[in-house]
């Protein structure tokens, strides 16, 4: 019996210790530790860096829903426009994690931070040639998307100042892939949540005009945006410049190197083109939503965010499952690739089985938090009951399409995309919103088995292990 209480006691402490280590800058070997403790190191850090960027989005659309839904729906319908520079962002992203987690697996950290500077290079020169456009045509983009004249003149500067100033958004995300696809997964959650915290702080100030600070209305809500992940920038930039951690970068990695670029090019078209077609297709639908009016738009905007707020900690998890095939795949260890894969889907499908109950019992009451128009939570009510309803298959889907991208294969992912969502999501979507007259509930019901299908798909292709040889 006292043997039985001593173990238990044992693991009570090496969970704790665990826990405390994965919010350290962590110097562990993860292609040497068990699985599942790498699992936990990994994704506890990156799983509270998702946490928080889900904050920052429910409390941004709190202040703005203050301002009624033609803000909201100029948000929504920036956001959308948005999602193609989180495309390339992303993108640029997924090639930096695989390159830089496959050079540490492999023990080259020098590599590795030259891999680091030219992803800063290609990203810092795709932001510039996004925002021109950006900020000369911000209301003609609005309304192309649909807006009315009313959201145009109420959501016209912030579409500007977003879109204007992406370099900072695009910066944040690969030097925190970065950071990422080193192991240092406790930097970048750090790096988010001063950044965000700044944003929160800063939101109600400017978006309301509390005390000293203007009010500039929804304008606010991006200047704050801008100003807080600019500091997390700036403080990213002072992390890599020191000689600690295991990416440093050194004088001589600040020459250009072209045949560097070019592999990360190569491997990001795969990993921009998944995300291109993704929102590419999230834009289409927008469009449809905003036929069925302001409110409707607002009501699947505002749902979209609480989904944000529930899936982006599962991109926590999906991270660490890339982290660490790229890692293990660098360090000659398919199997344990593989096996990653596996048990972060399992816990991944558990966490998001838990939050579709929540949003098909009570979604009313999760909508009601954001707003009082009743139209407006009929809508959001609706839109979360619905998109809740494929959440297992989504699960299992961001986790292996985030495996594939550790292993460098990006273009399983983007077939897989291609098919669910341009030659199924968007048809079904018309189909069922016009063609049968089902209004809003159609493009709902469209994004729910398209991603179902997504989902499945994934778990067909990745069962047949042709990724484990993939070479980057």
């Amino acid at each position: 019996m006292t043997h039985t209480k001593s173990n238990s006691a044992n693991q009570r402490t090496g969970l704790w210790h665990d826990l405390r280590e994965s919010l350290t800058d962590s110097e562990r070997d993860f292609t040497r530790l068990k699985v599942g403790r790498a699992i936990l190191l990994l994704s506890v850090p990156m799983v509270l860096e998702m946490v928080m960027e889900s904050v920052f989005a429910v409390v941004d659309i709190f202040f703005v829903a203050r301002l009624g839904a033609d803000s909201v729906a100029a948000v929504g319908l920036t956001e959308s426009l948005l999602t193609l520079v989180y495309a390339v962002a992303g993108g640029l992203a997924i090639s930096t994690t695989a390159l830089v987690s496959r050079r540490i697996g492999e023990k080259r950290a020098d590599r590795a931070a030259a891999t680091a500077v030219q992803a800063l290079y290609l990203g810092t020169a795709v932001s510039t040639v996004v925002a021109l456009p950006a900020l000369l045509f911000s209301s003609d983009l609005l309304r192309l998307m649909g807006a009315s004249q009313t959201v145009i003149a109420v959501g016209g500067g912030y579409t500007r100042l977003i879109m204007g100033g992406n370099a900072v958004v695009m910066v944040l995300f690969i030097t925190n892939a970065v950071f990422r696809g080193a192991g240092d997964a406790a930097i970048a959650m750090r790096v988010l949540w001063m950044a965000n915290l700044i944003n929160i702080v800063l939101d109600p100030c400017l978006i309301l005009g509390l005390g000293p600070f203007p009010r500039l209305g929804v304008t606010g809500a991006a200047l704050a945006t801008l100003l807080g992940r600019g500091f997390g920038v700036a403080y990213q930039f002072h992390l890599l410049a020191r000689k600690r951690g295991r990416i440093k970068i050194l004088r001589e990695h600040l020459v250009l190197q072209w045949r560097l670029i070019g592999k990360l090019l190569r491997l990001s078209l795969g990993g921009i083109g998944q995300a291109l077609i993704a929102t590419t297709s999230w834009i289409v639908l927008m469009r449809f939503m905003a036929r069925f009016g302001s409110q409707a738009l607002a009501g699947y905007t505002i749902a979209i965010r609480v989904i944000i707020f529930t899936l982006l900690p599962s991109w926590g998890m999906a991270n660490a499952a890339a982290t660490l095939v790229g890692q293990n795949l660098g360090a000659g260890r398919p199997d344990r690739a593989e096996r990653s894969a596996w048990i972060t889907a399992a816990a991944n499908m558990g966490f998001l089985g838990l939050v579709a109950l929540v949003f098909l019992i009570v979604p009313e009451a999760v909508i009601t938090l954001f707003t009082a128009d009743v139209v407006v939570i009929r809508f959001g009510s609706l839109s979360l009951r619905v998109i809740a309803a494929g959440y297992l298959f989504y699960a299992l889907e961001m986790v292996l399409a985030q495996a594939f991208n550790g292993a460098g294969d990006t273009r399983t992912p983007m077939w897989i995309n291609l098919f669910c969502f341009w030659l199924v999501e968007i048809p079904l979507a018309y189909l069922l919103a016009f063609g049968l007259d089902r209004g809003a509930a159609g493009v709902l019901w469209a994004i729910t088995l398209s991603e179902s299908l997504a989902g499945a798909v994934a778990f067909f292709l990745f069962k047949r292990g042709r990724w484990k040889s993939n070479q980057v």
